[in-house]
C-alpha cells in the first residue's frame, strides 16, 4: 500500500515519521443511487488516530451529501460521484482542523471534550491545547459521538496488580505440578523394583539353579531379559487396573440406560427445539392478529396481557426507566413489544395524535436504546397509523419531526426506513405522508447552519 506523509506541509520531508495510506476510492451504483466508496478509510483513520466515522461525516458535511460509515463492515460511503483528488483535499482540511497541533503541527494529538462542551486537541509532543472552531458542522457530530478515552493510571495499576496475582497463582500451580510428577516417579520406581524382584523369584523357581548358573549361558541370559521385559510391561499395564464387571440387576439397568440415552438424546433435543420454535411462531402470529384487528374469541393472549400491563403501569404514573424494565421482561419478540407499547399509549388516536406523542416522548425514548430499535419504532408507527383515522394520518410528518427533534429518532434511521419502504414497493398513506419530512432532513443539513 502506497504511503504518504500526514499533512500537506510535510509531503516533501523524506524523514517524516508520521505517515498514512494514500486514499483509494470507488464509484458504485448509478443514477440517483450512485455513491463513492472510500475503500481504505479504516486504515487512514487508524493512521490519524481518529474514528473513521469522523472523516466520513466530515466529507458529507463539506459536500452537502448523505454519508455513512458502517462500524461492522468498515464501509465508508458518500452519496454522489466524487473525485479522489477532491476527497483528498477535504481530508487535508480535516487534518488541519482536527488532527494537527495548532502550535507545532505534530499530528500526535488527542481529542478532549470539556465540561462546557468545547472541543480541544492536546498535543503529546509539545503539550499545546488547540481550540477547535465550534462553528464547524462536524463539531456537533463529535459531541454526540465522543472518542474513546485512554485508560487512566488507576486502571493501569489495577491491571498490574491483577498481573502479579496471576503470576503468583501460576507459580503455585507449577510447584504443585512438580510435586505431583515427583510423587508419580517415586511410585513408578517402587513398582518396577517390586516387579523385578518377582521376575527373579519366578526365574529361580522355574530354572532350579542359581543366578550365577543362569548368567553363564549367554542364550539363557537373553531369554531371561526378554521375559523380564514382557513381564514388566504387563505389570505396568495392570498395576492400577482391576478388571471387574458388576453383574447385578441395578448395574445392568444403568448400563442399558446409558446406551439408550446416547441414542435418544439427539431426538429429545430436536423435539424440544421444534416445540420452542412452534411456540414462538404461535406467539408472533397472535401478536400480528391483534395488531391487524383479526383477534377473535375470549381467550387472552400474551400480547393482550402486555398491552394491559403497560396501561396499568402508565395509570400508576411509572417512570420511563420502570416502563423500560416492564418491556425488557416480556417474552414476546421485540417487534411485538414495540407494537404493544404503541397500542397502549395511543389507542384510538385521532386529532391531536402528535401532541400525545410529544407528551409520551420519554416512554418512547426508553424503548429505543439503539438503531435497530429505532427501525422497529418506525415500523410500529407505520403499522399503527395504517389503521388510524384520517386526522391521525395527517399528523405523521409532525410526529416524525417531533421524535427527531427530541433525539428519539436519528436522521439516518428515518431516511433508511423510508428508502427501504419505497424500495419494497410500499405505497401506504403513512409512507406518502412521511416524504416531506425525509426531503426536509436531506436538505436541512446544508441549510440549518
Amino acid at each position: 500500500m502506497a504511503m504518504q506523509n500526514i499533512g500537506a506541509s510535510n509531503k516533501d520531508d523524506a524523514f517524516y515519521r508520521y505517515k498514512m495510506p494514500r486514499m483509494l476510492t470507488k464509484i458504485e451504483g448509478r443514477g440517483n443511487g450512485i455513491k463513492t466508496n472510500i475503500v481504505n478509510m479504516v486504515d487512514i483513520a487508524k493512521a490519524l488516530a481518529r474514528p473513521a466515522s469522523y472523516t466520513t461525516k466530515y466529507f458529507g458535511c463539506e459536500l452537502g451529501a448523505q454519508s455513512k460509515f458502517d462500524e461492522k463492515t468498515g464501509i465508508s460511503l458518500v452519496n454522489g460521484a466524487h473525485d479522489t483528488s477532491k476527497l483528498a483535499g477535504l481530508l487535508e482540511n480535516f487534518i488541519k482542523k482536527y488532527v494537527q497541533c495548532y502550535g507545532c503541527g505534530n499530528p500526535e494529538t488527542e481529542v478532549l471534550i470539556s465540561k462546557n462542551q468545547m472541543i480541544t486537541l492536546k498535543c503529546a509532543a509539545c503539550g499545546f491545547l488547540s481550540d477547535v472552531d465550534m462553528r464547524d458542522k462536524l463539531t456537533t457530530f463529535i459531541l454526540k459521538n465522543p472518542p474513546e478515552q485512554k485508560k487512566g493510571g488507576k486502571d493501569k495499576k489495577a491491571m498490574r496488580r491483577a498481573e502479579k496475582e496471576r503470576l503468583k497463582e501460576g507459580e503455585a500451580a507449577d510447584e504443585e505440578m512438580k510435586k505431583l510428577k515427583k510423587d508419580a516417579k517415586k511410585k513408578d520406581a517402587s513398582s518396577k523394583e517390586s516387579t523385578a524382584k518377582g521376575v527373579a523369584t519366578k526365574k529361580k523357581a522355574a530354572g532350579g539353579g542359581s543366578d550365577e548358573e543362569h548368567a553363564t549361558s549367554p542364550t539363557h541370559s537373553r531369554d531371561a531379559e526378554f521375559e523380564a521385559a514382557v513381564d514388566d510391561d504387563d505389570n505396568d499395564d495392570d498395576d492400577d487396573v482391576q478388571w471387574q464387571t458388576d453383574t447385578s440387576a441395578e448395574a445392568a439397568r444403568k448400563r442399558m440406560q446409558e446406551q439408550l440415552s446416547a441414542a435418544t438424546a439427539e431426538m429429545v433435543m430436536l423435539a424440544t427445539e421444534e416445540t420452542e420454535k412452534k411456540k414462538k411462531q404461535a406467539l408472533h402470529k397472535e401478536a400480528e392478529d391483534n395488531l391487524n384487528g383479526n383477534h377473535t374469541g375470549p381467550k387472552t393472549t400474551p400480547y393482550d396481557e402486555l398491552v394491559e400491563e403497560i396501561k396499568t403501569n402508565l395509570g400508576n404514573a411509572v417512570t420511563a426507566a420502570q416502563l423500560k424494565g416492564v418491556l425488557s421482561s416480556s417474552t414476546l419478540p421485540h417487534k411485538d413489544v414495540m407494537h404493544a407499547l404503541f397500542e397502549a399509549l395511543f389507542h384510538g388516536a385521532g386529532k391531536g395524535f402528535a401532541r400525545d406523542v410529544v407528551k409520551n416522548k420519554k416512554y418512547l425514548a426508553a424503548a429505543v436504546p439503539d438503531e435497530a430499535s429505532q427501525i422497529l419504532l418506525l415500523q410500529a408507527i407505520e403499522a399503527f397509523c395504517g389503521k388510524c383515522s384520517a386526522e391521525a394520518l395527517k399528523e405523521v410528518p409532525v410526529v416524525l419531526k417531533a421524535l427527531y427533534d427530541g433525539d428519539v429518532l436519528e436522521e439516518e434511521t428515518i431516511v433508511q426506513w423510508y428508502n427501504e419502504a419505497v424500495a419494497a414497493g410500499k405505497n401506504s398513506q403513512v409512507v406518502k405522508n412521511a416524504k416531506p419530512v425525509v426531503e426536509w432532513l436531506q436538505n436541512a443539513e446544508s441549510d440549518e447552519e
